[in-house]
């Protein structure tokens, strides 16, 4: 076998860090960067989870309440409040689902938090609707009418801002909702989650 000059064996070198270096890209552009962090808290059913991926048009939503998984997931963007309950393992038997509104899209930073079903009183209305805050995320038209100061015409403008800017980060930004204005915004704070 012939021995290698020292030019030839830089040759070799240089041609050999190239093809790792065009290996590494290749990796990496087929997912290679992702990465997946999981954090157990006690009990193994509360589980959250995260995952880290190079793509910037990902949505990290918070999924939270009855639901088989709670934590914070990485979803597409576009994806459907339907999508991140199912990433989160699904709602438990006593979710109250029809509280959630289940083809809004998400939002980043946005929580889902899935209600368990409330008892009904001696009267037949539901005990407990008062008491917690509604998700300015999931919220119907008709949920949004219940609280004091909104009617049907602010209610359809809040879920149309909702639909056009893709959720809400905080109550705060109800303020650039035409028809809401400083006493209707005590109101919504205090009703209201985003």
């Amino acid at each position: 076998m012939p021995e290698l000059s020292r030019s030839q064996m830089v040759v070799y070198a240089a041609v050999a860090v190239a093809l790792l270096l065009v290996g590494a890209r290749a990796i990496r552009g087929e997912g290679g960067t992702a990465a997946s962090f999981a954090a157990e808290s006690g009990g193994g059913s509360g589980a959250r989870s995260f995952s880290v991926s190079g793509q910037s048009s990902d949505l990290v939503v918070d999924v939270t309440g009855a639901v088989r998984r709670p934590g914070v997931y990485r979803m597409p963007a576009g994806s459907r409040v339907e999508a991140a309950v199912n990433r989160a393992g699904g709602a438990t038997p006593r979710a109250g689902l029809e509280a959630v509104n289940l083809a809004a899209h998400l939002a980043d930073g946005q929580q889902v938090v899935v209600p368990e079903r409330v008892a009904t009183g001696a009267a037949g209305t539901v005990a407990g609707v008062e008491d917690g805050p509604i998700s300015l995320g999931t919220a119907t038209v008709e949920q949004l009418e219940e609280i004091d100061g909104i009617g049907p015409v602010t209610a359809g403008d809040i879920v149309e801002f909702r639909d056009e800017h893709g959720g809400f980060s905080s109550v705060e930004q109800l303020d650039q909702v035409p028809g809401i204005g400083p006493a209707t915004m005590e109101a919504l704070r205090k009703r209201l989650q985003p």
